[in-house]
């Protein structure tokens, strides 16, 4: 079995995240495990949040964009598949999306046994530097 991908994106929010490349260029996201704000998907534009040796990159939406998770964050959720979705409301402090009156949202399902017997196959995510 091929192994599923960690991440999705929803058509509304490859939509967003196209009219936000749109006005900032190449974007990134971060998900990690903090209170608040800190537990929505953040987007900044590449670059911007620094990913390191704590970070695991679960792959790419909307194309290229990547998606990177805390490695605290993803030993919770490495069963689940996330998918990041849009909703109207304000959006995280110092992510892109809040000024447009919608905000990024993860929702999550998890792995059949098959699924993470591939995964698990298929090795470990990389890691930031």
């Amino acid at each position: 079995m091929t192994p599923p991908p960690r991440i999705l994106s929803t058509p509304a929010a490859d939509t967003l995240i196209a009219q936000l490349t749109a006005a900032h260029g190449p974007l990134m996201f971060h998900q990690s495990g903090g209170c608040c704000d800190g537990s929505a998907p953040m987007c900044y534009p590449a670059g911007e949040f620094r990913v390191g040796g704590q970070d695991v990159l679960l792959g790419h939406i909307a194309g290229e964009v990547p998606v990177w998770i805390g490695a605290a964050q993803f030993e919770y959720w490495r069963h689940t598949q996330v998918t990041i979705d849009v909703v109207p409301g304000r959006g995280a402090g110092f992510s892109l999306e809040g000024p447009e009156g919608l905000r990024f949202i993860v929702r999550s399902r998890v792995f059949s046994d098959a699924e993470v017997d591939a995964l698990d196959a298929a090795g470990e995510p990389a890691r930031g530097e």
